[in-house]
């Protein structure tokens, strides 16, 4: 990260800049953060090249092809202005796409070292999917190379589509130009030829070479003499072992029709048993998840950006970092910043504490999140006063809250949906009377434990797909699915429970129906299930104990379906936790599987009769409730941390999972007992034991959500923000 220089600009668009990124021949990437707190990387053509028609159209088509892709498995395009001389632009195209804080596979080779089989496999099977879903959008991306490989702890993702074209269509580059990367570019780019979807797997090919060897599969002195290589000489793959060789290999054919397709590719490199730990632990992954962590706690910090934790040695400034060193924080350990996704809401917040000055948003919502507890200003057993409630919010029966941006969702009378302000407690919206049921979903976006989804999805009384306005409550659209209970969505689509009882997915952006298939575990409309979706997978918990994972593109069970319940009677259907490559299930043991095949990874079994309640995970933990006990195991292993009990009254339920925020864990008491035992617990996470019991002193339901340092309870028709340690 370097600060802004003579020349750059001080705002595109709604982004206001903090600092530059990288730069190339074609422009500069800067991070930027626009006026809801969320930040991006912003990719801007130089003012001398947004002329040149050749360029700007390549420009312009890299914010087409990225958006033209529905993947987990690349960066998302987030907003763009292609043509020069907008109202903010200053004359310069930019495209703005997520904000990522993990290495790129070459500097985590070069840093860490080449990946072991297990890790190769899972990078080859992840990349081999998102490939899938590249060349399904009729695309090519041709440029795919360690550099636009950026590793997160759910995964790697693919960057830069600034070559990316149509596989029907011919290069834009004039001649004598080669848009190909030297050593990863297949034999018929670097003559010049058409190139198809087989372009992509050559490129994978070497990449998959370089992970595991740390040598790339075509060298010479030169471009000319390692061009020759590729499209003459064999590849050099020595140091594979013999079992990835015999897949690295046939990627690198020189024929474009005998190299596998990414569909065969992923199949083959279905990861072995412990592969859903290849991006959880080691070096890279501590080093993943500690930038990953580092810009999650940045993120959290208030709009003025006050850090309890920040050096308050400077006269007059105390707890306030310098927007240098904040951004120092965020590379901390040579981070290289790439595309991808994230908020640091607070950044822009407040002065410039360097004393360079500064345009302040002024819009007044530039961060929500309330500065959580110290560790000296709360008294143990002893709960804080609300940062505001209880206020009279929900109807009867409505689901757990569902904060998404700066507002906390629930169920309101009469099947419609309040928005309240989650500063205040204000409503901010009601959405129409749509006779809604069956919950309520959004995908997750950001990756600071921040939804910042923009549409939320309900199932009406009528069977229809409810599309929401995040931001006002408004009706997008609604499109008859034959919908009775909402499971879980992402970035795509809907997953949802038919009023027969089947299984069916709602592609968001066509509004139609991907795929219906009978569902592999039970459940029904008026039981219906729990699930989680991720890397590809869609886990269905049913209410027979049973787990099962569904290919979520086709709706196949790919593995499955598990006995989890802890026995007949106590059957029941537990929300599963997807980390990464990982799924976490309670039951009757506590276990960790890979999303991919559903091969155990670890599993410990419950001491009480009933079994583990839901998971959770944060960090490097998992949560769950076992018994009347709170526990916490090591997310790796399952090793325990600590378990907290002995001074909770009452059982603790396990349907639902417990909510983590700051450094509290947050579980509801079992609502079926006397008022004088309900209510809530809340936990330290550093060492396990109770920070305080909250009540409200009567008799109902408990239901719990969390972000931005506040956890949203919801007790029958109250909801009440508290504040966090």
């Amino acid at each position: 990260m370097k600060p802004l220089g003579t020349g750059d600009p001080l705002r595109l668009g709604p982004y206001r800049l903090i600092g530059v990124l990288g730069s190339g021949g074609m422009g500069k990437v800067y991070l930027g953060r626009d006026g809801a707190g969320g930040t991006a990387a912003l990719k801007v053509l130089r003012t001398e090249l947004a002329h040149d028609p050749n360029l700007a159209q390549r420009f312009v088509r890299e914010a087409q092809t990225a958006r033209a892709v529905r993947s987990e498995g690349v960066a998302r395009v987030l907003d763009a202005r292609t043509e020069a001389g907008g109202p903010h632009a200053g004359g310069q195209p930019w495209i703005a796409t997520e904000f990522l804080a993990g290495p790129t596979l070459d500097d985590a080779v070069a840093r860490f070292g080449p990946f072991d089989a297990a890790g190769v496999r899972a990078l080859g099977a992840a990349l081999a999917r998102t490939l899938q879903d590249v060349h399904a959008a009729g695309l090519v991306h041709r440029d795919l190379k360690p550099p636009n490989i950026v590793l997160t702890s759910a995964g790697p993702r693919v960057i830069d589509f600034g070559i990316a074209r149509p596989e029907h269509g011919l290069t834009l580059t004039t001649t004598g130009q080669a848009p190909v990367t030297p050593g990863y570019g297949p034999p018929e780019q670097v003559l010049g030829r058409r190139v198809g979807p087989a372009a992509d797997v050559f490129a994978f090919g070497a990449v998959l070479a370089y992970a595991a060897t740390g040598q790339r599969a075509f060298t010479g002195d030169h471009v000319a003499a390692v061009q020759y290589e590729v499209v003459h000489g064999e590849p050099r793959l020595e140091g594979l072992p013999p079992d990835l060789r015999a897949y690295v290999a046939p990627c690198l054919a020189k024929d474009p029709a005998e190299r596998p397709t990414p569909e065969q590719i992923a199949t083959a490199l279905a990861p072995p048993r412990d592969a859903g730990l290849a991006w959880t632990a080691g070096p890279l992954a501590e080093d993943i998840a500690a930038r990953e962590r580092e810009a999650a706690r940045l993120a959290a910090l208030p709009a003025n950006g006050t850090d309890p934790a920040a050096d308050s040695s400077r006269p007059g400034r105390a707890g306030r970092p310098s927007r240098r060193r904040l951004l120092t924080g965020l590379v901390a350990g040579g981070a290289v910043l790439a595309a991808g996704g994230g908020t640091a809401a607070w950044l822009l917040g407040g002065d410039d504490t360097d004393g360079e000055g500064g345009d302040g948003d002024g819009d007044g919502r530039a961060a929500w999140d309330a500065k959580a507890l110290s560790a000296s200003s709360y008294e143990q057993g002893s709960a804080p006063d609300p940062l505001w409630g209880p206020v009279e919010a929900a109807g009867e029966n409505s689901p757990a809250p569902l904060p998404v941006r700066d507002l906390v969702v629930v169920g309101g009378p009469d099947g419609t949906f309040h928005a309240y302000d989650v500063r205040s407690g204000k409503q901010r919206w009601k959405s129409p009377a749509a006779k809604a049921t069956g919950g309520l979903v959004a995908p997750v976006k950001g990756r600071s434990g921040r939804n910042e989804a923009e549409v939320l999805f309900a199932a009406t009384q009528d069977g229809q797909l409810l599309a929401l306005n995040a931001e006002d409550g408004k009706r997008r659209w609604a499109a008859p699915a034959r919908a009775a209970v909402l499971l879980a969505a992402d970035a795509t689509t809907v997953y949802l429970v038919t009023s027969d009882g089947r299984l069916r997915a709602v592609d968001t952006a066509s509004r139609k129906t991907r795929w219906t298939v009978p569902a592999p575990v039970r459940q029904s409309a008026e039981r219906p299930g729990r699930a989680a979706a991720g890397s590809g997978r869609l886990v269905v918990c049913g209410t027979d104990g049973r787990v099962a994972g569904v290919d979520a593109r086709t709706g196949k069970t790919v593995w499955g379906p598990l006995r989890r319940a802890a026995g007949e009677k106590g059957a029941v259907a537990l929300a599963p936790a997807v980390h990464g490559g990982t799924v976490y299930l309670g039951g009757r043991e506590l276990a960790a599987l890979t999303l991919s095949g559903g091969q155990r990874a670890w599993g410990h079994r419950a001491d009480a009769a009933t079994g583990w309640g839901a998971p959770v995970v944060s960090g490097n933990t998992v949560y769950a409730v076992d018994g009347a006990f709170l526990k916490a195991r090591t997310r790796t292993d399952g090793a325990e941390k600590w378990t907290l009990g002995q001074n909770i009254s009452g059982e603790l339920p396990r349907a639902a999972a417990p909510v983590v925020q700051g450094r509290t864990v947050w579980c509801a008491k079992d609502s079926t007992k006397d008022a004088s035992t309900q209510g809530v617990v809340a936990a330290d996470t550093r060492g396990g034991q109770e920070a305080w019991p909250y009540s409200q002193g009567s008799g109902g339901s408990w239901h719990l959500a969390a972000a931005g340092n506040r956890v949203f309870v919801l007790h029958g028709k109250t909801l009440t923000a508290m504040p966090v340690i």
